[in-house]
């Protein structure tokens, strides 16, 4: 169900946007993430931080694009969230001496610290970079291209960052399931617990 809402706003967006243009669409894409974040109220589920800043950045961008009649507003929006959440992330690590990768999967994935430090900033370069390909798209090609790339680039480039940080896990050994085995030393009558972690 979570799924289908985070769907619903971009899907909305793109459908009105060739039926119509770009501001039909721009409160098209208003309205939808409104409904959204009520959608979510209504169910009782937490609002994640990346759909606070969807909402937010929407609300503010669509507005300015709908008052001056400007598309470029809309235009830089997800570039403005995916620049934020990188901030975030590096800046909740410094400042706020929390990693938010960690406290977000802490509960999925036991890995070392050193782990959880490489996929934080692995992530927010990941973020970083979506805003700049936002922006070389949406200057260098044509709208109709750009909003196709909002509806497919966004989950494409979420995949693969998805992807790369599985393979890294797996290649790095931290998708191992370890489970504690017992095993007697026959001398003594010893329990030995091992992990299985190779050291």
């Amino acid at each position: 169900m979570t799924q289908f809402l985070d769907f619903v706003p971009i899907a909305m967006f793109v459908a009105v946007y060739f039926a119509m243009d770009i501001y039909w669409a721009t409160g098209a894409l208003m309205a939808a993430v409104t409904l959204q974040v009520a959608a979510y109220r209504l169910m009782g589920r937490p609002l994640s931080r990346e759909l606070h800043l969807t909402f937010w950045a929407s609300l503010v961008f669509g507005g300015l694009t709908l008052a001056f009649r400007n598309e470029t507003f809309i235009q830089w929006k997800p570039t403005i969230v995916n620049w934020l959440l990188a901030a975030s992330l590096v800046g909740s690590f410094y400042v706020g001496r929390t990693n938010l990768m960690k406290q977000l999967l802490g509960k999925q994935l036991s890995l070392v610290d050193e782990v959880w430090t490489r996929l934080n900033f692995g992530w927010a370069f990941g973020f970083f970079l979506a805003g700049v390909l936002n922006l070389v798209v949406a200057y260098n090609f044509s709208m109709e291209f750009w909003v196709t790339y909002k509806l497919v680039g966004g989950f494409a480039l979420t995949f693969l960052y998805i992807v790369i940080t599985m393979v890294y896990l797996s290649r790095t050994g931290m998708l191992e399931h370890q489970q504690p085995t017992e095993r007697q030393d026959g001398d003594d009558g010893k329990t030995i617990t091992q992990s299985g972690s190779g050291d």
